[in-house]
């Protein structure tokens, strides 16, 4: 069982999270300062090093929290769907949080390093995406074609989450959502002429 002393940690670990996030969504990772969170969680400098023992520490913990909280989301949506549920799950969970997706999806953070466990978490999504695309009606289960077809997704997909979350379709004339639809629905199109496959068919 955990002892007081480990749940206070933890407690103390959760905290020092939820305001490095608030930090990120104003300042951006560059300007993320320890002392800043120190300050703001009530303790030292120094006192907060007993708990992420750098600021690479706590960027990887961060990391692993966005990165365990799509794979849970990708997986739920491919557990009770198909590709269209995915896709739309995706870009439920980076609206919910513009911020994390940006921070794990957008300009990678000069001079750090994530560790291997990280990849092994984002390959859970990549594995999940694989399998809704073999499962698809009509779908041959190529290896190749399966592999090819999720990047495909995978790739147009944060494209145009990417472009949205930046603001790049701000003053433009259409539904970011409809748009998104419609970019779904091309992809679920094997080939021209084909009637767009559909997990839930």
């Amino acid at each position: 069982m955990e002892t007081s002393r480990e749940r206070y940690r933890t407690q103390v670990r959760v905290e020092i999270k939820r305001y490095a996030w608030e930090q990120l969504a104003t300042t951006g990772v560059s300007a993320l300062s320890l002392n800043a969170i120190a300050k703001h969680v009530g303790m030292s400098g120094p006192a907060l090093y007993r708990y992420f023992a750098s600021r690479d520490d706590l960027i990887t913990d961060l990391i692993r929290d966005a990165y365990r909280s799509l794979a849970d989301t990708v997986q739920a949506a491919a557990g009770s769907g198909g590709v269209a549920e995915v896709a739309h799950a995706i870009r439920e969970w980076a609206l919910a949080d513009p911020q994390r997706y940006l921070f794990v999806y957008g300009t990678p953070i000069p001079g750090y390093h994530a560790p291997d466990d990280t990849a092994k978490i984002s390959d859970e999504i990549m594995a999940a995406l694989l399998e809704v695309h073999a499962a698809c009606p009509g779908d041959p289960r190529v290896p190749s074609t399966v592999l090819r077809r999720a990047m495909k997704f995978w790739t147009r997909l944060h494209g145009v989450l990417s472009l949205e979350l930046a603001g790049h379709f701000a003053g433009m004339e259409f539904d970011p959502a409809v748009f998104f639809a419609s970019e779904v629905d091309d992809l679920l199109t094997v080939h021209k002429g084909q009637v767009p496959l559909s997990g839930a068919s």
